[in-house]
């Protein structure tokens, strides 16, 4: 099992920018994937970005063009750059990772765009 601890989430005015950090407890070479999903109001969770240690990057449509995720391998780290924040924003976010054929979350953080 790897244990996640997200960081960075806080309170912008919108079009401000936030950067949250997600850090595993172990090396993050051998899992599959990470990324970020965030449960908006009144919305199901949805996805915000994953990143592959191979170098894959996908991200959600409410989020291209804004959002950046990044990973830090030597660090065990993965970022993600939030740019443009709207108040459509607003949520928890949650990091995950997926190894195999489990998946492990983190505890979230709360982003609050205000308008």
């Amino acid at each position: 099992q790897v244990q996640l601890v997200e960081s960075g989430g806080g309170l912008v005015q919108a079009g401000g920018s936030l950067s949250l950090s997600c850090a595993a407890s172990r090396s993050i070479d051998t899992l599959n994937a990470m990324g970020w999903h965030r449960q908006t109001p009144g919305k199901q969770r949805e996805l915000v970005a994953w990143y592959t240690t191979r170098g894959l990057i996908n991200y959600g449509d409410a989020v291209k063009g804004r959002f950046t995720i990044s990973g830090d391998n030597a660090e065990n780290v993965v970022n993600l750059q939030m740019n443009n924040l709207k108040p459509e924003d607003i949520g928890v976010y949650y990091c995950y990772a997926v190894e195999g054929r489990n998946i492990e979350w983190g505890q979230g953080t709360q982003v609050t765009v205000s308008s």
